[in-house]
């Protein structure tokens, strides 16, 4: 039940996945149509601020995550993007900062707000992140009331209700959606407005793979030890690959390069299970080699990958 649960955790663990994070659709907060729950907070920069001072006046697109998680970093730059282009008469952007999806020794669990806003400004200067940022308090009671995601994004109308959501923000989902709005508001001369169908679960993978290593680092090594420990296999390579691939999201010049030996690691990797599957062959001739896929708990689903 609500509130019985820790809000913070101090490390990230399976049960963790299974439980919370590997969701494929929205398990809490506002749904589209419904009025969003109104919140109050302070910036980095010493602003107050209450959702209900842009009602009637803004647009409101809400976002949650934290310096340690994945899907945050890789929506920095589209969020960035979208702030220069729309944040202004008809829109406001705010980031809410939450609790740390990978907490480790250099980003902890946060036990003071001193805590959680030194990891806040660590977000806004290694990512540069231009929007006004939110900080949550220790108990998550802004996160809490928006379903506790770790990079959800909620389009909030005028009117004060959700006329989009994002279970993991992605910059070309969330730029259509803006769109959208916009266009039936000044057709219609309405406030509200439901659109792109609501709502956006889908999952996009290549986020980890590019940006999980450079957030994990910013908890430190356990917080990397945790992440692999807690998805096996796919999370050591999903480590591995953004290690590797890194350099195309800081880098954009040396994108081709980065892919080529991304390519050839694979590559070998492939040659290597063939061989592997050649040599058991040969010790069983008449044994077709199946690989074992591991489930997660007795639905039957095959394990994600990661946040």
């Amino acid at each position: 039940m609500f509130g019985l649960k820790p809000y913070n955790y101090s490390s990230f663990t399976r049960d963790l996945i299974l439980k919370d994070l590997a969701k494929t659709k929205f398990a809490g907060g506002p749904e589209p149509g419904e009025r969003a729950p109104d919140f109050e907070g302070r910036t980095l920069d010493g602003d107050q601020i209450s959702l209900d001072d842009y009602l009637g006046e803004k647009n409101v697109v809400l976002t949650f995550g934290s310096a340690t998680c994945p899907m945050t970093a890789a929506s920095i730059e589209d969020l960035n993007e979208l702030y220069g282009e729309y944040n202004g008469d008809d829109f406001q952007f705010l980031f809410c900062y939450v609790r740390e999806a990978h907490p480790g020794d250099d980003l902890p669990a946060h036990r003071t707000m001193d805590d959680k806003i030194a990891a806040a400004e660590v977000l806004r200067e290694e990512d540069n992140v231009r929007m006004p940022i939110l900080v949550d308090d220790l108990k998550g009671s802004i996160h809490r009331k928006y379903g506790k995601m770790p990079n959800a994004t909620f389009l909030i109308d005028k009117s004060g209700r959700v006329a989009f959501r994002c279970l993991w923000t992605q910059g070309r989902v969330l730029e259509g959606a803006l769109e959208e709005l916009r266009e039936r508001q000044e057709e219609r001369g309405t406030d509200h407005a439901i659109v792109r169908d609501g709502e956006d679960n889908s999952f996009p993978v290549r986020h980890a793979l590019v940006h999980a290593h450079r957030a994990l680092s910013r908890g430190g090594d356990r917080a990397l030890q945790d992440y692999e420990e807690a998805l096996g296999v796919p999370g050591r390579l999903t480590v591995w690959t953004s290690r590797a691939a890194a350099p195309i999201a800081l880098n954009p010049g040396k994108t081709v390069g980065v892919v080529m030996a991304v390519g050839a690691v694979i590559a070998g990797a492939v040659l290597a299970g063939g061989k592997l599957r050649q040599m058991r062959m040969r010790q069983r001739p008449y044994q077709t080699y199946r690989p074992r896929l591991g489930k997660t708990g007795t639905t039957g689903e095959y394990e994600e990958l990661g946040i």
